[in-house]
C-alpha cells in the first residue's frame, strides 16, 4: 500500500513539475515577431511610405486575410490570391487574362505583386496612383470581384472573425473602407522581393558570384535591355509600345491620357521573378521566355509609335539567348515566393 501511494506521489510531482515548467516556459516565451518593412540596401528609398500607416502584426493579418477572402467577392468564388498566387510571385500561373466571378475572363494579364511601394502608378496603364486605392479596381471590377466597398463592410461587419480583428488593427470594431484599404496595404506593402542571386552577387554576400552563362548573359541584357528594364527594378515604370500586333482591341495607356500617341503603349513589366510569372505581355499571349526573346528578334511589328529603342529589334542568335535567359533566372527570389508570411495559411 505505501508502495502504491509512493509511485502514486511521484507520478503527481512529476505531473506538477510539467505543468509548472510549461507555464513558465508561456510565461517567458517572446512576443510575436514584429512585422516590419526594410529596404534593400542595393534599392533606392521607397516611394511610399508607412507614416500614415503604421505597420502593425494586427494590421497585417488582416490585410492578409482580406486578401485571400474569397467571400468579398460577388459570387464568394474568387479573391485577390486567385489572380496573384504566391507560387507564381503573385502573378496568375499559366492563365493568359484573369478569370473572376461567374468565370467571367478579363482581357489583361494578372501582373505580379511585389516591390509595390516604389511605384508610383499602378496597373497595365498606370490608371491607379496610389497603392491605398489600387485594390478598388479588382473589388470593382465586373470581371473580377464584380462588388462594391459598401457590400464588403455589410459581409465584413457580419462575419466572424472580422469585427475582431479590425478591434485588434484599429481599436474599434468600426469596419470602413479606409481601414479595409490601409490594412490590405499593409500587406501588399511588405511583399518585397530582393533577395535574389543578382541581388546577392550586387551586395557581395558570402561570397555569391555568377556562372559564366549568367555574366555572359547579365553583360548582353546590359547592352541590349536596361533601357526599358533598368536595374535594381528592371523596370523603368515607363510605357511603351514594345512592337505587338494588337490582337485584341485594348486601348493601353491612351485609356487613361485620352492621347492617341499612347494607343498600345503598356507599363514595362519588372523581370524581377520572371521565371515563374508566365505567360507573358499585358494579354498573356507568350507562354515562354524563348518565344519572348523571339518576338524581340524577329517579330517586332512596325507602328508609329513603336518605341525607338525597337525600331531594328534586339537582335540575338541562341547562344545569346541562352546566356540571357540563364541571367534572367538569377532574378528569381525563392525565399520571397517560399514565405510562409505570405502564405493564405
Amino acid at each position: 500500500m505505501i508502495r502504491k501511494l509512493t509511485v502514486f506521489a511521484v507520478l503527481f510531482i512529476s505531473i506538477a513539475l510539467m505543468y509548472a515548467c510549461s507555464k513558465n516556459e508561456d510565461e517567458i516565451m517572446p512576443e510575436e515577431k514584429a512585422i516590419t518593412f526594410s529596404v534593400p540596401s542595393n534599392f533606392p528609398a521607397p516611394v511610399y511610405n508607412f507614416e500614415q500607416n503604421k505597420l502593425s502584426n494586427a494590421g497585417f493579418a488582416l490585410g492578409k486575410k482580406l486578401f485571400y477572402g474569397a467571400r468579398l467577392s460577388a459570387d464568394k468564388s474568387v479573391s485577390c490570391g486567385s489572380c496573384h498566387q504566391q507560387f507564381a510571385a503573385f502573378a496568375n500561373l499559366d492563365h493568359k487574362v484573369s478569370h473572376g466571378v461567374n468565370n467571367c475572363q478579363g482581357k489583361r494579364n494578372a501582373p505580379p505583386l511585389f516591390n509595390l511601394v516604389w511605384q508610383k502608378a499602378f496597373f497595365w496603364d498606370g490608371g491607379v496612383k496610389n497603392i491605398e486605392t489600387s485594390p478598388l479596381n479588382a473589388i470593382t471590377d465586373a470581371c473580377e470581384m464584380g462588388t462594391n466597398i459598401e457590400t464588403i463592410i455589410t459581409t465584413l461587419k457580419n462575419t466572424t472573425p472580422y469585427p475582431e480583428m479590425f478591434k485588434k488593427a484599429y481599436g474599434s470594431t468600426e469596419i470602413n473602407s479606409q481601414f479595409i484599404l490601409k490594412s490590405i496595404t499593409q500587406f501588399l506593402g511588405v511583399l518585397v522581393s530582393g533577395n535574389s542571386k543578382y541581388d546577392k552577387v550586387m551586395r557581395k554576400e558570402g561570397g555569391i558570384s555568377f556562372t559564366s552563362d549568367e555574366l555572359a548573359g547579365y553583360t548582353l541584357f546590359k547592352q541590349k535591355c536596361t533601357s526599358c528594364h533598368a536595374e535594381p527594378f528592371f523596370t523603368d515604370f515607363s510605357y511603351r509600345n514594345n512592337g505587338l500586333d494588337l490582337v485584341t482591341i485594348d486601348e493601353g495607356r491612351s485609356h487613361i491620357t485620352g492621347v492617341q500617341t499612347d494607343f498600345g503603349k503598356f507599363r514595362v513589366p519588372s523581370l524581377r521573378n520572371i521565371e515563374y510569372t508566365s505567360p507573358y505581355m499585358h494579354d498573356g499571349r507568350f507562354y515562354s521566355l524563348d518565344e519572348v526573346l523571339e518576338h524581340y528578334n524577329s517579330g517586332v511589328k512596325a507602328a508609329e509609335n513603336l518605341d525607338a529603342e525597337l525600331k531594328s529589334g534586339i537582335q540575338l542568335n541562341s547562344l545569346e539567348k541562352s546566356q540571357i535567359k540563364a541571367f534572367l533566372k538569377t532574378l528569381t527570389d525563392n525565399e520571397f515566393i517560399k514565405n510562409t508570411l505570405y502564405s493564405e495559411s
